[in-house]
């Protein structure tokens, strides 16, 4: 702005952002590629100040990243927040749900009605651990 002439202060920049900054976030996701149809779940203990935390993940077939929460528990309640996070911030409910041989996970697609969409076993859950590698 400067270079054009204009004389902006720091307060001026501060109530734009706070003015247009949602419009223009709302647009920038809208115009984000849709996620893959696949989606992978999974959990990794990490360590917070000294204490035992779960980091739950969700990642789609490509390997980005759609959802993240911590909890301090790995139960069904813990997977039921993650799936419904996950559905709301999405808004769709994908072709296959990835994970790996957490009872939770099959308890909480159950609840939601989802059990039909569920995969485990075997190496297909390779996408969700390799997300977890920077913080390991």
């Amino acid at each position: 702005m400067a270079e054009r002439g204009i004389d902006v202060s720091y307060e001026t920049a501060r109530r734009w952002a706070l003015k247009f900054g949602k419009a223009y976030a709302r647009i920038l996701r809208q115009k984000r590629p849709c996620p893959d149809n696949r989606w992978h779940l999974d959990e990794v203990f990490v360590s917070i100040n000294g204490k035992r935390k779960y980091l739950w993940r969700a990642v789609d077939g490509e390997g980005e990243v759609l959802d993240i929460l911590v909890q301090s528990r790995r139960n069904k309640k813990a997977a039921l927040k993650l799936m419904r996070k996950l559905l709301k911030t999405q808004g769709y409910v994908p072709d296959a749900i990835v994970t790996d041989k957490l009872p939770s996970y099959g308890a909480a697609l159950r609840e939601l009605g989802l059990s039909r969409l569920h995969e485990f076993g075997g190496r297909k859950n390779n996408r969700a651990e390799n997300s977890h590698l920077p913080v390991r």
